[in-house]
């Protein structure tokens, strides 16, 4: 059956809870990039450094990582709804304090607040979609798939839009998007049933004891370091209004939904995973390098292309990390999100630390670095990585990968 069929079980046909969900979605995957094209009017509206103002990712990710083990604590034992309604009641609050922020200690601790409650919120939204959705799970997953997509490209135009006004708008807007959410989740989403076994909060550790799912987990590590350079970092280098970066960020965006989920997929087809892999963690290398030694055009330029690289390795990444591990998904998936989130958080904290002790191209130099050792990784644990990675169906592949990204 075609996904985009209009009839039952279609896209377009689909209950309201599950389009009330999706609509939340968007917003929570807005989250991530929507400081972007603001980072330099917080720093000077709130008197505060690059360093400073880069915590707010460095918060974000902090916790967003060490909720990796408690989402699924938390979900399988009161239930996917009210889990959403807690992650999007911490989004509500935390984003709206962020806006009355008076220094940049208080916003900071205030994104940390908000990165507790969008891994509650996006850890669980796809399994709620799925359970609610009509006509099985192929259609509900490509609307998942294009929430994801729509909400990364669009959080940095929303944030250059009413952050041209006030830094402080963007996280009002949030607030209140995400309130309407709230609203709309509780009127038309009814409890999902509780998983048959309640999940602990060591299960995702445990699942790391794996070699495969070590493997990619370390190596995603690497590759994260790289993907959070360009995103927390590269905005202070381009040094643009908030139209004009939110505007590079869109294009940015844009390509990394079509790559992972359009060219993908079919690069893995003709190549192989860990081909298409390697090869893409080098080609992010070189792009990352002439970022950073570049003019001004190719530093822009370099940024909206990463977004394809970064497309493709979050794909593939994704069906390795579930691939050759034998835990279940939800818990293998925390496992491996739970050690490359902590690189999310790490780099925008160290990017400026670098800047100070040297000059403003070697951070790039070393996520260019980073970038290249999660290719060795890849290379010299091969074997590990390859059982199933390279033989998973398609269909299989494609809600995996949105259930890896999510958590």
């Amino acid at each position: 059956m075609d996904p985009f069929d209009a009839g039952a079980g279609g896209i377009l046909r689909q209950p309201k809870a599950v389009w009330a969900t999706a609509g939340a979605s968007v917003v929570a995957f807005m989250g991530i990039g929507l400081v972007d094209p603001i980072l330099p009017s917080i720093a000077k509206g709130l008197d505060a450094s690059a360093g400073q103002v880069s915590l707010l990712f460095t918060s974000y990710f902090l916790i967003t990582a060490l909720a990796m083990l408690v989402t699924g604590f938390v979900s399988s034992r009161i239930g996917g709804r009210k889990t959403l309604l807690l992650g999007l009641a911490f989004v509500v609050v935390f984003a709206g304090l962020a806006g009355t922020s008076d220094t940049v200690g208080q916003l900071v601790g205030y994104r940390a607040g908000w990165g507790l409650g969008n891994a509650l919120f996006v850890s669980t939204a796809l399994a709620v979609i799925v359970g609610a959705a009509a006509g099985g799970s192929a259609a509900a997953i490509l609307l998942y798939e294009s929430a994801l997509g729509l909400g990364m490209a669009c959080g940095p135009l929303l944030g250059a839009l009413l952050g041209d006004a006030s830094w402080r708008y963007p996280f009002f807007g949030t607030a209140f998007l995400m309130a309407i959410g709230f609203l709309c989740i509780t009127v038309f989403l009814k409890e999902q049933p509780k998983p048959a076994r309640k999940t602990s909060l060591l299960d995702p550790i445990r699942a790391l004891g794996h070699g495969g799912l070590a493997s990619a987990a370390a190596s995603a590590f690497f590759y994260n370091y790289t993907f959070f350079t360009v995103l927390a970092f590269t905005p202070f280098v381009l040094n643009m209004t908030p139209y004009k970066s939110g505007a590079v960020f869109f294009a940015w965006g844009v390509l990394l939904a079509v790559f992972s989920v359009l060219v993908a997929p079919r690069m893995q087809k003709r190549f192989g995973s860990l081909k298409v892999l390697g090869g893409s963690l080098v080609l992010l290398a070189a792009d990352v390098l002439v970022l950073g030694y570049g003019n001004h055009s190719a530093a822009i330029a370099c940024t909206i292309l990463s977004g394809a690289f970064i497309g493709v390795n979050n794909t593939v990444y994704t069906e390795l990390a579930l691939g050759v591990s034998d835990a279940p998904r939800p818990v293998a998936s925390a496992g491996y999100n739970f050690v490359r989130w902590f690189a999310a958080a790490a780099a925008p904290y160290f990017a400026p630390k670098i800047e100070e002790w040297t000059d403003i191209h070697i951070p790039f130099v070393v996520a260019a670095v980073t970038a290249v050792l999660g290719a060795v990784v890849v290379l010299v644990r091969r074997r590990a990585l390859t059982h199933e990675a390279e033989e998973l169906q398609t269909g299989h592949a494609t809600e995996d990968s949105v259930t890896v990204f999510a958590n």
